[in-house]
């Protein structure tokens, strides 16, 4: 039961976080292209690469900390089914260039951010190896 409430709690402030980048999104940049959706699943994959690079490569983040992170907040932020949707909305308005475009720049954003993520991930434990050397 305690693990099932770390989801719940993690992933309501995903959500509610994802609900404050789109509005802002939106309102900001009003382009007619999906940016709030795309901002998000690439903070996303740089958050979850970095969080599950420190919880299994370097034990940083325990079990329960990772699962109220990753499939908590990570979970509840990122959006796939908002990217399907709003993929679906730009085919349905026959802007078949910008669909395209949507779904290669998320692709590719979105592993370029998971690798990001892990690349961070390494640095802050070599960062903090080296604080502690110092120590």
């Amino acid at each position: 039961m305690g693990r099932f409430v770390l989801v719940c709690i993690g992933g309501a402030l995903g959500s509610g976080a994802r609900y404050l980048v789109a509005t802002w999104a939106a309102s900001a940049l009003p382009l007619g292209y999906p940016l709030g959706t795309t901002i998000v699943n690439v903070a996303g994959s740089w958050f979850l690469g970095a969080v599950m690079d420190l919880s299994l490569r370097f034990d940083v983040i325990g079990p329960d900390l990772r699962i109220f992170l990753a499939t908590g907040v990570a979970g509840g932020f990122t959006t796939y089914s908002t990217f399907n949707w709003e993929t679906l909305r730009l085919v349905q308005d026959r802007s078949y260039g910008l669909a395209a475009t949507y779904v290669l720049g998320t692709l590719v954003a979105c592993g370029a951010a998971g690798l990001l993520g892990v690349a961070t991930s390494r640095l802050l434990v070599a960062a903090m190896a080296g604080l502690f050397a110092r120590g």
